[in-house]
């Protein structure tokens, strides 16, 4: 089952601006906020220092709703950001087996950024632009 629907808005390296910006804009309450730095532990590949305090990934609740914001990191992603193209629509759902039927029919005739995989946060997480253009990102979320 499809569990939530959420906005999810991608900045250009300005990501906690736009928290602060939107936290007070919207009366909203920043319920949690990670930085790409809180989360890199490969000594083989330092991180740059302008990149570890960009966001990747911040929550706020507006009204009955979540906002989630983040950061692009530079690379093929960072490349590709353009005005325009910074809405995504995060789609939470209840078990992997459902988020593959979900990514595999929004696919259909669109694009695969990132193919569902397991990641920290989620066994299945994808992103997929379908065939009108819209940007989903599909993942998989995990009952406490």
């Amino acid at each position: 089952m499809i569990v939530t629907i959420q906005p999810y808005l991608t900045m250009n390296g300005n990501g906690q601006e736009a928290v602060t910006f939107y936290e007070d804009a919207l009366d909203a309450k920043v319920l949690a906020m990670h930085t790409f730095g809180e989360f890199h532990n490969n000594a083989e590949t330092p991180m740059p220092d302008d990149v570890k305090n960009r966001v990747m990934n911040a929550q706020l609740a507006v009204g009955d709703t979540k906002l989630m914001i983040s950061d692009t990191y530079p690379g093929p992603h960072e490349e590709s950001y353009q005005l325009g193209n910074q809405v995504t629509i995060a789609l939470m759902v209840s078990s992997v087996e459902k988020s593959q039927e979900v990514f595999n029919k929004l696919q259909d005739g669109g694009k695969v950024t990132m193919p569902l995989q397991e990641t920290f946060w989620s066994p299945s997480y994808g992103q997929v632009t379908d065939k009108f253009g819209v940007m989903w990102q599909v993942s998989t979320e995990v009952s406490e």
